[in-house]
């Protein structure tokens, strides 16, 4: 499956579209990666926890997508979008959102 932020693929023109297609994650951070987050962020190191947990609900979010595609018949997915948001009491929760059109080429 070919996944691309562009909406064309270069010299593969688009034969059929086949819809908008999408995958959402939704992960919570806990509090002891907030803890060791904060610390690390007065020291001024990068939070590895953090970093981690943000691949991982990309990476989900884009499994599910691509399945989403695969179903429809789709062997490309052009134009995709990711979106990070904090939801939940206290924004404790990251949800990753990719959308992107499904296309056969």
């Amino acid at each position: 499956m070919i996944i691309t932020t562009t909406h064309t693929i270069e010299n593969q023109p688009v034969q059929q579209y086949l819809g908008i297609v999408t995958g959402e994650t939704i992960i919570g951070a806990n509090f002891i990666k907030d803890f060791f987050a904060g610390i690390r962020d007065i020291v001024g190191g990068r939070s590895g926890s953090y970093e981690k947990v943000l691949r991982e609900a990309k990476d989900g979010a884009m499994k599910e997508m691509i399945e989403r595609a695969n179903k429809l018949g789709a062997n490309a997915i052009v134009g995709i979008d990711l979106d990070y948001e904090t939801v939940g009491p206290n924004g404790g929760m990251l949800m990753v959102t990719a959308s992107g059109t499904a296309v056969r080429v």
